[in-house]
């Protein structure tokens, strides 16, 4: 009795030691919040800086764009994942972009994406005086932020000073470095990034308009307190201009690797997730593995969608410590390192 009462003891001492010594290894972090980074057309766009406290005079970097169906929510979303990644060693950017709602419900999709373009080129200009290395850079987002993420990968360099308009369908980011237009942006492959985590993403927005997404069976508008239209606003439609829809669709625009080698990316999804399948995920990662780039999937068994925001959601049965730590601590801290 005594015996098996030592053991027990031990074990719970080893155990205290365990968890004192991984929290030493956890890094301080310092918060910079709402920090402005560009206003079109008078709006603020803001982002939050996470920079750990650690020996290194510049960090890896990841950027995180947030879901919400490209209707509602905001960067706020995803602090958690902002605090875990920093707390081990990244500087993170929490970044906001705008939503198909802002502005009186009138910006576009396309507007979107030049925010989400923008936002990479302000940070990558930028991070260094947050203890950031702009050579080491993953960017990472969930649901429509893993939309967002991956047009950075397939339409990076599809930028045009005339942006969404005529025949060029093409993309003027948001903010560009002082002195240089899209074009040379594009030119110089600004965009490049080291290291994508793509979290059940979207990658067909020309089927899920042509699913319902402009109309009121889309229950984000009704959300997002804003009345159903098109995406591209009133003059363009899924039936006239497909061409529009499936520019802003990654899984039409993924490059040969002899045309232009994209970076590792880890895509995963829960196995319960009805909102964007795992059979969808599938597609799009075959697609990219067909193509000779590097992606690679995982399906986590029993998550539904969502998993990786913060805090706890009853409609999906998932909370930020339950489901997205052990994702987070598994496989997505590891790929980063791996690679960054």
């Amino acid at each position: 009795m005594y015996s098996t009462l030592r053991k027990l003891h031990f074990v719970a001492v080893m155990l205290v030691i365990s968890l004192s010594l991984q929290a030493k290894e956890l890094h301080k972090v310092t918060k910079v919040d709402d920090l402005v980074w560009a206003e079109p057309k008078g709006y603020p766009l803001k982002v939050d800086i996470y920079s750990p406290k650690t020996n290194q005079d510049l960090n890896p970097v990841v950027v995180i764009y947030h879901g919400g169906g490209w209707l509602i929510n905001n960067e706020s979303i995803m602090d958690s994942m902002s605090q875990y990644l920093a707390e081990r060693g990244f500087v993170v950017a929490n970044i906001n972009y705008r939503l198909l709602p802002t502005l009186n419900n009138t910006t576009t999709m396309n507007e979107i994406i030049e925010d989400v373009f923008g936002g990479l080129l302000w940070v990558k200009a930028n991070i260094a005086q947050y203890g950031g290395d702009p050579t080491r850079v993953a960017i990472t987002g969930d649901s429509a932020g893993g939309h967002l993420t991956s047009m950075i990968l397939t339409h990076g360099r599809e930028l045009e000073s005339d942006g969404y308009s005529g025949d060029s369908l093409g993309f003027n980011p948001t903010w560009l470095p002082q002195g240089k237009t899209a074009e040379q942006v594009a030119s110089e492959d600004g965009l490049k990034v080291q290291a994508a985590v793509v979290s059940y993403g979207a990658f067909d927005l020309l089927g899920t308009a042509q699913g319902g997404f402009e109309t009121a069976q889309n229950i984000f508008w009704q959300f997002a307190q804003a009345e159903p239209r098109g995406m591209f606003g009133g003059e363009v439609n899924v039936d006239s201009n497909p061409e529009h829809y499936r520019m802003v669709s990654p899984l039409y625009n993924i490059p040969a690797i002899d045309e232009y080698k994209l970076p590792p990316q880890l895509h995963h999804v829960g196995s319960e997730d009805t909102t964007t399948t795992a059979a969808s995920i599938k597609v799009y990662v075959d697609k990219m593995r067909n193509a000779s780039q590097p992606a690679e999937l995982i399906v986590y068994e029993g998550n539904n969608h969502a998993y990786m925001d913060s805090g706890c959601l009853e409609v999906f049965d998932s909370c930020f410590d339950t489901h997205a730590v052990p994702v987070l601590e598994k496989d997505i801290v590891p790929f980063l390192h791996e690679h960054l």
